[in-house]
């Protein structure tokens, strides 16, 4: 079974028992959590529970799958007693991949793109792309986006209709496949 169908599952289960679902937005808001417009947060993510309203999310920011988000840290309970916690700031218009990690006290600005898989150790200023373990610099944000638009071409560029969301028909998935490996890449709205 797919871990978005378990995920689906247990997140049915939560509702029929009245369990609060850590990662329900809403549930997080009452909390203290901010979060601004046009927020997505895709399936599996984690948002710091235990410390949500140490976190606050601008707008028009994506949460790939299985992103992590965190504002506390419990490495210093054994020996202290005590749990570090900081804020942690994303602003708007960001892409958080899939699988990547926000540390602590992290702030992300403006305009930005964090790579799949990427550990955000450090802060991360307005109009850049960052990916890796630990993420660095890779670029400025408008450059990567200029340097993807050129490669965009009405005949590697699919609509609405080519996505699972709308049940593309297989033909147009084997398209598009086809088309993937002509051009290097397919764009899909």
């Amino acid at each position: 079974m797919s871990s978005g169908i378990l995920h689906s599952i247990k997140k049915i289960i939560k509702r029929i028992l009245s369990i609060p679902d850590p990662n329900d937005v809403e549930f997080l808001r009452s909390k203290g959590f901010k979060v601004g417009k046009d927020f997505n947060m895709r399936e599996e993510c984690i948002i710091d529970f235990s410390h949500s309203w140490h976190i606050e999310i601008g707008d028009s920011v994506t949460l790939a799958p299985r992103v992590h988000i965190l504002a506390h840290d419990a490495s210093t309970w054994t020996y202290l007693g005590y749990t570090k916690v900081r804020n942690t700031y994303i602003g708007n218009r960001v892409f958080i991949g899939a699988s990547s990690i926000i540390l602590p006290g992290i702030r992300i600005g403006n305009d930005v793109i964090v790579g799949a898989g990427s550990v955000v150790t450090q802060d991360i200023p307005d109009n850049s792309v960052y990916a890796g373990n630990p993420a660095r610099f890779l670029m400025k944000t408008d450059e990567y986006i200029e340097r993807e638009r050129l490669q965009m071409r009405p005949e590697n560029c699919f609509g609405r209709e080519f996505s699972e969301a709308n049940n593309v028909r297989m033909e147009n998935k084997l398209l598009m496949k086809e088309t993937a490996d002509k051009f290097g890449t397919a764009f899909a709205k």
